[in-house]
């Protein structure tokens, strides 16, 4: 499988996943460390990166 960076980029680069309801939300690393951004859907701010598909 063929790896392009731009593709990879968008799918990966500062998208996180909240740890409860699981939904996924594009922000920067600062702000989910900060705990600034909350997620739209249960309202808790305690997000993880998101996994790679290999």
């Amino acid at each position: 499988m063929v790896k392009i960076p731009v593709a990879q980029q968008r799918l990966y680069k500062n998208i996180f996943v909240c740890k409860r309801c699981s939904l996924k939300r594009r922000a920067t690393p600062k702000h989910i460390i900060e705990k600034r951004v909350k997620c739209r859907r249960c309202g808790r701010n305690e997000f993880r990166p998101i996994r790679k598909k290999t």
